[in-house]
């Protein structure tokens, strides 16, 4: 048997720091380890696999789509593309697409059309305001846009044109705002800031300072969308619209895939402005469409606050028990566990040995973001393994 991680340690560039498990084989809410052992996944590649891991949907689709066709280029029209984007168009409140291949890439292509539209609408504005604390990507742009110092230090100069204000403030918006400002991108809920979730009437402020002032509201949908909260989309539970959105993670699956979204109005984009040689291939397209259409048709975002409101049922409870638990916060299947001590890697590690897979997304906090098909049994073996590993 090969030492896949001694492996690893001399091949990859050390970027990232891996819970100590190599994983081979995945069903459902369910992997396993190369020694045979199950771990119940609550992270689903980070909010990726929607369906759980090889879905019927995702692998029938997959095997279809890859023995009819796989890749053209943007060169031609193809099928599967134009049906995801008309089933994204049809359930939402915007009108265009571009897809690409990741959520990063997303990002990029809504800062470029957000620079466009200011050039030739808003007298040349290409300011962007974003939030402290929020995650847009890892290309050195949306780096830039991402509101923590710690991921941009060694990378400077940073591209201009970003300015950051706390989220959940929409007077600093208001306040931060200049003649030279084109945009504001915001998540929903900030994923990995900490599952960080706004005051009920925040984006509702934003949005009427964003129409007023004529600049776009951008939301980045990218782990918030496909029915993760409990709604297709995140915006429609805070009873707004946004100009331009962006999505990835969820939306094939678990095959890559990226996509921004626009109203006509701010459709500015014109041939050789953008785009993707792999971005809206047809293998991905495909996958995408059949993984929407399922979500759709089978009303997932209704199951998905049912076994929401049990997740944060027990997990107000394990606040309740657990002085040593600051704070509990979530909506649909994104949630975190706040602690009261900089242990949350030593929590997952101690998880994992019990047969369970969270994630830390800061040194007190945990954040669980399980397939959408999770079930409440599922969730309780969860919460059980956390609580035994607190």
């Amino acid at each position: 048997m090969s030492d896949w991680r001694e492996l690893e340690s001399k091949l990859f560039m050390g970027v990232f720091r891996r819970t100590p498990v190599v994983i081979v084989r995945g069903e459902g809410s369910r992997v396993w380890d190369e020694e045979g052992k199950s771990y119940l996944d609550m992270v689903a590649g980070i909010a990726v696999n929607c369906l759980g891991h090889c879905h019927p949907v995702v692998v029938n689709a997959l095997r279809e789509q890859s023995g009819t066709l796989m890749h053209t280029s943007n060169l031609y029209y193809t099928i599967p593309q134009l049906e995801l984007a008309r089933l994204l168009v049809d359930n939402s409140a915007l009108d265009r697409v571009f897809f690409g291949n990741s959520g990063a890439e997303a990002n990029e292509g809504v800062i470029k059309l957000a620079r466009k539209y200011g050039k030739y609408h808003l007298n040349g504005a290409y300011e962007i305001i974003t939030a402290d604390h929020s995650f847009h990507g890892r290309t050195l742009t949306t780096v830039t846009a991402t509101g923590k110092p710690a991921y941009q230090k060694d990378f400077t100069p940073l591209p201009p044109g970003f300015t950051y204000v706390p989220f959940n403030d929409a007077a600093a918006i208001e306040a931060a705002t200049t003649d030279k400002t084109c945009a504001v991108l915001l998540e929903p809920i900030q994923g990995e800031g900490g599952v960080n979730i706004p005051d009920e009437h925040y984006f509702a402020e934003v949005r009427a300072w964003c129409t007023e002032r004529k600049i776009l509201l951008m939301l980045d949908e990218i782990q918030t969308g496909v029915g993760r909260t409990g709604t297709l989309w995140a915006y429609q539970q805070f009873g707004i619209e946004p100009d331009v959105m962006s999505l990835a993670k969820g939306l094939a699956g678990g095959v890559p895939i990226g996509a921004f979204l626009c109203k006509e109005e701010f459709s500015v984009f014109e041939p050789g402005d953008h785009g993707s040689t792999f971005g809206g291939n047809a293998l991905a397209c495909g996958v995408g469409a059949a993984v929407m259409t399922y979500i759709v048709e089978n009303d997932l975002p209704a199951q998905v606050r049912k076994t929401g409101a049990h997740l944060m049922d027990r997990l107000l409870s394990l606040k309740a028990r657990r002085p040593d638990v600051k704070d509990v916060r979530g909506r649909g299947l994104i949630a975190a566990i706040e602690m009261d001590e900089d242990k949350a890697a030593a929590v997952v590690n101690r998880c994992m040995e019990r047969g369970v897979l969270v994630n830390n997304v800061a040194a007190n906090t945990l954040r669980l973001v399980p397939a959408l098909t999770v079930t409440d049994a599922e969730i309780d073996e969860a919460l059980d393994a956390v609580e035994a590993s607190l």
